[in-house]
């Protein structure tokens, strides 16, 4: 009477870069899951804070390689913190089966579900209690929901005759405990045909009641029943079963027949497995028993969130790669264990409060750590996972030109260019190819690729970073860049939001910015136009460019 089938909450290890992801960002994470994976960790999976820009869809459609998971936020949720699936009952099946499963159930609840599977009501000892008081109230003649089928599972009675064992029929009983003449009146003011009578050994009895035309003669005590008796029943079409218990026991077997979707409680209702835990508390709060059911999409239960999960460790870590700043991190990272960083950016104000695994390389991709880890673990390359991590450390150092690149950097990337046979200059012109598509793309989407957030002195900074093979296409909207910027740092309560264009065919770049006056003042680059500057030679963001927007926030905010 199972409705489901229990498979045990998984736990999640989730491999994720920052918030409006590169391709160094999505490529990092991809691999390091995967290796992780091969190393034994097999709950590691990889996300993304963001969608992909042009440059990462075309390297991860190129060499066929699944784009990692989307996870918009990580904003507490139900599901993070949801035990193990529970049994569920279906509301057909009889009372006691259901207490009796839900004696063993670890929270004593049990969640009652129709023929689909969809919840319906949840049993819990309150709302047996109640429900089961008006069967038995001394004052008010009970009438139960049964059938011939339940009566013989509840009571393990041995069916002697049996007609329409499957149909529910709204039952009274009626107890032989009364002189013969006084039952006989008490029955028929009865509806014979709902009527479900209990007797002993009494024979005479036994004939009034089929004779009468009761819809089922249950004979207690074991007691057998004669032949002519059984052949009165048999032309009557009533439905006889000897119950081995006695008389009061039996009475009280009867009403637990009833089908448990009677006594369920239908006022509590479920949660959805998304919800926020914000919700969940308040939906804790107003059930009698505090504890509540989860289903999914289709109202098929998947669990039971009770008070005390919120004190348990929720389901996710986290390992970051190509960010260790939580401002950088996917919304609501701050709940979750990190378990590892993985990164070649400044060092920002991460802390934790257990020991982690660090590693901070200075080298101008995270891809060539991640190429590196596999290498030092004797872990063999897929072709298509070394393709895109190639790709990725073309990208992150501009074909090997950035000033963040290294050594490091150009052996790894021969090293990976030797294994997938594809010649550095020609992929990193492909994927800078690809990467000039974004001046296609609305204003408001080009300010926010690959947008960095930093706080120094005090202040919140935005820099965003697109590469291109010609500013000209970006200068052409630019009236519309610079409100989309200005905008940016009004929906972020930004001290200065920026824009860096970097022309990977010139290796030159154009920073468009919108800042307090005081910091406009302060900028020395050559000034195109108004918040535009020509930033000649400088194409790192994170080695060339964010060091002189610090210096310059920093200087405006003196004394």
């Amino acid at each position: 009477m199972i409705a489901n089938i229990l498979i045990p909450m998984e736990r999640s290890v989730y491999v994720i870069g920052h918030k409006n992801p590169d391709t160094d960002s999505v490529v990092s994470a991809a691999a390091y899951a995967e290796l992780k994976r091969k190393l034994g960790m097999k709950e590691a999976r990889a996300a993304r804070a963001g969608a992909v820009n042009p440059q990462t869809e075309y390297i991860f459609e190129r060499f066929k390689v699944p784009l990692p998971e989307f996870l918009p936020d990580l904003i507490p949720k139900v599901e993070y913190w949801l035990g193990d699936p529970v049994p569920t009952v279906k509301e057909t099946i009889p009372l006691w089966e259901a207490l009796s499963m839900m004696g063993k159930a670890e929270n004593r609840v049990l969640p009652i579900v129709d023929e689909d599977g969809r919840y319906k009501a949840l049993l819990h000892y309150g709302a047996f209690a109640e429900n089961i008081l008006t069967k038995i109230n001394p004052h008010k003649k009970a009438i139960i929901t049964t059938s011939v089928g339940h009566l013989i599972a509840t009571a393990k009675a041995q069916p002697l005759l049996v007609f329409d064992e499957a149909a529910f029929f709204k039952a009274r009983i009626a107890v032989a405990a009364l002189e013969t003449q006084s039952f006989l009146k008490h029955l028929r003011a009865e509806p014979a045909e709902n009527t479900i009578v209990l007797v002993g050994d009494r024979e005479d009895v036994q004939r009034l009641a089929i004779e009468a035309g009761v819809r089922v003669l249950i004979v207690t005590n074991g007691t057998i029943v004669s032949k002519p008796v059984r052949e009165l029943a048999e032309r009557k079409r009533v439905s006889v079963l000897v119950s081995p218990y006695d008389t009061s026991s039996t009475a009280l077997l009867v009403i637990y027949s009833t089908p448990v979707g009677m006594m369920g409680d239908s006022s509590i209702a479920p949660l959805q497995k998304k919800d926020w835990i914000k919700s969940a508390r308040k939906a804790l709060a107003a059930s009698p028993i505090r504890c509540v059911p989860v289903v999914d999409e289709d109202m098929k239960v998947i669990g039971i969130f009770a008070e005390g999960d919120l004190a348990n460790d929720p389901h996710v870590d986290l390992i970051l790669v190509d960010h260790n700043e939580l401002s950088q991190a996917v919304e609501g990272a701050e709940n979750y264990h990190v378990l590892e960083v993985i990164d070649h950016h400044r060092l920002g104000t991460f802390q934790t409060k257990y020991p982690i695994t660090f590693i901070n390389r200075t080298v101008g991709s995270t891809s060539t750590m991640v190429a590196s880890m596999y290498r030092e673990s004797r872990i063999s390359l897929p072709k298509p996972m070394a393709s895109i991590l190639l790709c990725g450390i073309l990208s992150d150092t501009l074909i090997l030109r950035s000033a963040t690149t290294t050594d490091i950097d150009r052996e790894m990337a021969e090293y990976l260019s030797n294994i997938t046979d594809l010649e550095l200059g020609e992929l990193g012109q492909s994927i800078m190819g690809a990467a000039s598509a974004v001046s296609s793309r609305p204003a408001a989407d080009i300010v926010r690729l690959d947008l960095k957030e930093y706080t120094t002195s005090g202040k919140r900074i935005t820099v965003s970073q697109v590469e291109v093979t010609d500013t000209d296409e970006i200068l052409e909207k630019k009236a519309e860049i610079l409100a989309a910027i200005k905008a940016v740092r009004a929906e972020k309560g930004c001290y200065l939001s920026a824009l860096m264009v970097t022309d990977i065919t010139t290796l030159t770049s154009l920073l468009m910015i919108d800042a307090e006056r005081e910091v406009m003042h302060l900028i020395g680059y050559p000034r195109s136009e108004a918040g535009i500057y020509v930033l000649k030679d400088i194409l790192s963001r994170k080695k060339q460019l964010m060091p002189a927007i610090i210096e310059l926030v920093e200087k405006a905010t003196e004394g």
